[in-house]
């Protein structure tokens, strides 16, 4: 299988987060694309290839223009104020507030954050853009000979929404590629998201369409973040209503649980008829991922890339979201990777 990667990544590379009341070092760091990079030319996955660059134009399929323009500029109007520290929010535009962008940087990031854990820093906007060629890259590759590819993106991007970045994410790598796949001949797009946390942002840019369908499957957003959206009854509205499917599972799920639920999804992604899938694959699942509450096994990743390979039979991308126990996300990548590929 070929890999997309972007030495880019490691450009963003944030001090610390805020959690649980402590600040903490950043756990979405550069050794997690590095370990997944190192076990798949160890395992002798296929090539690895840099990215095509594809600018901003198909990130603002999905994303503000608004937006866009925050992330090129936060962190020179940052530094101007602050100096040369990572930029975090402190205030947030809650909803009985006026949903107005302010002009001081602290007001921008309050209105364009929904956290504290995501730092911006000198090289975010170089790294997000960097991840988006990652995944489109793989997206026109796929869609030139129907072959599986593996985007291996960092940052991630399933929790950035149309105009909102969090949980790591500054643009929707994902997203974008099922847009593009859509821009260039796939009449119907589905994205499967089988990271251990709801990928709300990839749910919002969605939600009112039915030419592209999400899946999700999760950990339970009532005692998990992103707390605030993958609740079964979201369906989605409008033209998308039916179009989006959640599947929250209970802290403690096991591969048994976590198999019907995949079951559930490939099912509906056959009903609707898919010309691609985005496969949005965070392995924080694993059961000693450090922030995550899931017991699945690194055998358990083999598993599953052999069901998404008998059972998504369409042209596949592969883009990388979380996973946060280095030690063992190589393995853990590698795994359903070669599953995938082998059962397909």
């Amino acid at each position: 299988m070929l890999t997309i990667y972007s030495e880019d990544h490691r450009l963003q590379h944030g001090k610390v987060e805020l959690t649980g009341g402590h600040f903490i070092p950043v756990v979405e760091k550069p050794e997690r694309a590095e370990t997944i990079l190192a076990r798949i030319k160890s395992v002798g996955l296929g090539e690895v290839r840099a990215p095509e660059r594809f600018g901003t134009d198909p990130i603002a399929r999905v994303h503000a223009p608004h937006f866009i323009r925050f992330l090129e500029t936060a962190w020179d109007e940052w530094v101007a104020a602050h100096g040369e520290i990572d930029a975090l929010p402190t205030n947030w535009a809650v909803r009985n507030m006026r949903q107005v962008v302010p002009s001081s940087i602290e007001g921008k990031l309050g209105y364009y954050a929904s956290d504290c854990g995501t730092p911006i820093t000198a090289g975010t906007w170089r790294a997000a853009l960097s991840s988006v060629d990652v995944a489109l890259t793989g997206a026109k590759l796929v869609a030139a000979d129907g072959k599986p590819v593996f985007s291996l993106c960092r940052p991630p991007g399933h929790h950035a929404s149309t105009d909102v970045y969090c949980g790591y994410c500054f643009f929707n790598n994902a997203a974008v590629a099922a847009q593009w796949f859509r821009d260039n001949g796939a009449a119907r797009v589905a994205v499967l998201d089988i990271d251990y946390h709801h990928g709300n942002g990839t749910q919002e840019i969605f939600w009112g369409r039915d030419d592209v369908l999400f899946v999700s499957l999760h950990a339970d957003p009532n005692v998990e973040y992103p707390y605030y959206l993958g609740y079964a009854e979201e369906r989605g509205e409008g033209a998308g209503e039916g179009f989006n499917l959640n599947l929250p599972m209970p802290f403690g799920t096991t591969w048994d649980r976590y198999r019907e639920a995949l079951d559930a999804g490939l099912a509906r992604i056959r009903d609707y008829g898919a010309d691609a899938v985005v496969l949005s694959f965070g392995a924080d699942t694993f059961q000693e991922d450090p922030i995550s509450q899931f017991k699945l096994n690194s055998d358990d990743f083999t598993r599953m890339g052999e069901i998404l390979g008998r059972g998504l039979g369409v042209p596949t991308l592969t883009v990388m979201e979380g996973g946060y126990a280095v030690d063992a996300l190589g393995v853990n990548v590698s795994n359903l990777l070669q599953a995938l590929e082998a059962s397909a």
